[in-house]
C-alpha cells in the first residue's frame, strides 16, 4: 500500500528482456537507502518487487534497483514504454505509523490515460487527459486520483475526459511537470469507488 506523496524522481538506466519479462534498473538516491531485496516499490503508480540492489559505478551515491515487469504489467501501463534516460516516480511502501499526506493507494493501476490539453496559469497548471468511459465511472469531482502514482485531485471529471491542477511543487518534483500533450499515463482510480461501483453492480 501507498499514499501517492512521491519520494524520489529515479532515471532508467538500463532496460532488457528475460523469458518475456522486462528488466527494469532504476538509479536512485533516496528510495534505495532503506530498500531491501524483496520490498515492493510503487514505479510510477505499479507496485513492484525490487529484486536485486547494487551500487553504482560512479562516485554519485546512487543505487540502482532491478525490477521484473510481467508481460500484464507491459500491457496495462505505459513501463513497456520507457527507455534509458527516462525519468519515473518513485515511493516507498507504507509504514503503519507514517502520516497518512495523500491517500491510499494499491500500485494496481486500472487502465492508462493520455494529456489531451494543458491549460497554463500564474503558478499552476491544468491538465486534461482522454480516458475510458469504464475508468471515469470511478471518478467524481473532488475525490482522489493517482496518476503514474501521484495523489492528485479531480477537478473535472467527464464521460470520456478528467483534469487535475498543480501546483508548483508538484510540478517540479515529480514527472507530471514533463507531460506534452499526447503521452500516456498510468492511472489507478480510488478505491473505495470501486467498491461502491462493485456493490451498485451485483445488487439486486
Amino acid at each position: 500500500m501507498f499514499t501517492g506523496l512521491i519520494e524520489e524522481t529515479g532515471v532508467v538506466v538500463s532496460i532488457g528482456e528475460r523469458s518475456g519479462n522486462r528488466l527494469l534498473v532504476v538509479s536512485t538516491i533516496v528510495v534505495a537507502a532503506e530498500t531491501r531485496v524483496g520490498d515492493s516499490l510503487c514505479v510510477n503508480g505499479c507496485c513492484l518487487t525490487a529484486v536485486e540492489i547494487s551500487p553504482s559505478s560512479d562516485d554519485s551515491g546512487a543505487w540502482r534497483i532491478r525490477f521484473d515487469a510481467v508481460p500484464e504489467t507491459l500491457d496495462r501501463t505505459n513501463l513497456g514504454a520507457l527507455r534509458p534516460g527516462d525519468a519515473v516516480n518513485l515511493e516507498r511502501s507504507l509504514r503503519m505509523d507514517s502520516r497518512l499526506g495523500g491517500h491510499f493507494v494499491t500500485g494496481h493501476i486500472d487502465g492508462t490515460a493520455v494529456v489531451s490539453s494543458i491549460e497554463e496559469g500564474e503558478g499552476w497548471r491544468k491538465l486534461w487527459f482522454d480516458v475510458a468511459p469504464e475508468l471515469s465511472r470511478q471518478m467524481a469531482i473532488k475525490g482522489s486520483i493517482a496518476v503514474d502514482g501521484i495523489s492528485l485531485t479531480l477537478v473535472d471529471v467527464t464521460e470520456t475526459q478528467f483534469s487535475v491542477a498543480l501546483i508548483p511543487h508538484t510540478l517540479e518534483s515529480t514527472t507530471i511537470g514533463r507531460l506534452g500533450e499526447g503521452d500516456r499515463v498510468n492511472v489507478e482510480t480510488d478505491l473505495l469507488a470501486k467498491y461502491v461501483q462493485r456493490q451498485f453492480a451485483t445488487s439486486d
